[in-house]
């Protein structure tokens, strides 16, 4: 199995004010291995007038590997037409992953009003079926600040009362900080949960006011446990990829290029105190 610095990918929504062409040529000159995909990507170009199979070239084009392709948010919680537009969405992006060569597609709670843990499982227990329809994953990611799935103990509460075989956990380094599970806070969790890791660090102080975290940094400047993080997952033999979601506005204002080439030093600075030469 390949090193996990060899597992790197770059989150969109780290350059999310570069159009996609950018952001994979960004990720491609800065040493990455591969990109994790938005919806909003997607439809970002179907503005700008291009049609799903040219966005699925040009993707192909960049020669980067597709670690994962996120669906629209909001189905976890979703009600009648609704719950049935975004399954539809997600059928669609499973679609895409699967051109593009990809097995593991994402989802997240949503800002949408939230319902009880057992409706969450029951909804994503039905996004597993279309996400096996296709021969793909499905990764639910916990987030901090949502009112209800904030935490890793109820995202793996879904998982569990979801009960479904295509369906998992999306690990993010930034909430296991920020709701108290940092370090080697998942080290309770089966391997066969982690579906997908995301990463990246978390500045001292609270959260931002509002539901957006767009204070994140590169690995190493703020107070997340790098090596007991890193450590964990290579002791759980980790196999997926290691996906780099920085979204700051700071950033953003930034050359895309200088951008995607710091963290990726940064990040494999840290992997090879834990992995060695």
């Amino acid at each position: 199995m390949r090193k996990m610095r060899d597992r790197l990918a770059l989150h969109t929504w780290t350059l999310n004010t570069t159009p996609l062409a950018g952001v994979l040529r960004a990720a491609k000159r800065g040493g990455w291995n591969a990109v994790e995909l938005r919806r909003i990507d997607f439809t970002r170009c179907f503005d700008a007038g291009m049609s799903n199979a040219q966005v699925l070239d040009l993707v192909r084009a960049s020669g980067l590997k597709v670690a994962c392709v996120g669906t629209e948010y909001g189905l976890i919680f979703a009600r009648g037409d609704e719950k049935k537009r975004l399954l539809k969405v997600l059928d669609e992006t499973c679609a895409n992953a699967v051109a593009l060569g990809c097995d593991l597609v994402m989802i997240a709670p949503g800002q949408n009003p939230p319902g009880t843990l057992r409706e969450g499982a029951a909804n994503f227990r039905d996004g597993g079926a279309i996400a096996k329809a296709h021969g793909v994953r499905l990764a639910l990611e916990f987030n901090s600040q949502h009112p209800v799935i904030n935490r890793l103990e109820a995202g793996r509460e879904i998982v569990a009362a979801a009960g479904h075989p295509s369906c998992g956990l999306l690990f993010d380094a930034y909430h296991l900080e920020r709701s108290g599970g940092g370090g080697r806070g998942f080290e309770n969790v089966a391997p066969e949960e982690i579906f997908a890791f995301q990463y990246s660090d978390v500045p001292a102080g609270p959260p931002p006011a509002d539901k957006r975290p767009t204070d994140r940094l590169p690995p190493g400047l703020g107070k997340v446990r790098w090596r007991e993080v890193f450590q964990l997952l290579q002791e759980k033999n980790y196999r997926g990829y290691l996906s780099y979601e920085a979204p700051n506005p700071e950033y953003w204002s930034r050359p895309p290029d200088d951008v995607a080439s710091e963290a990726a030093v940064a990040t494999r600075n840290l992997l090879a105190a834990v992995e060695g030469s």
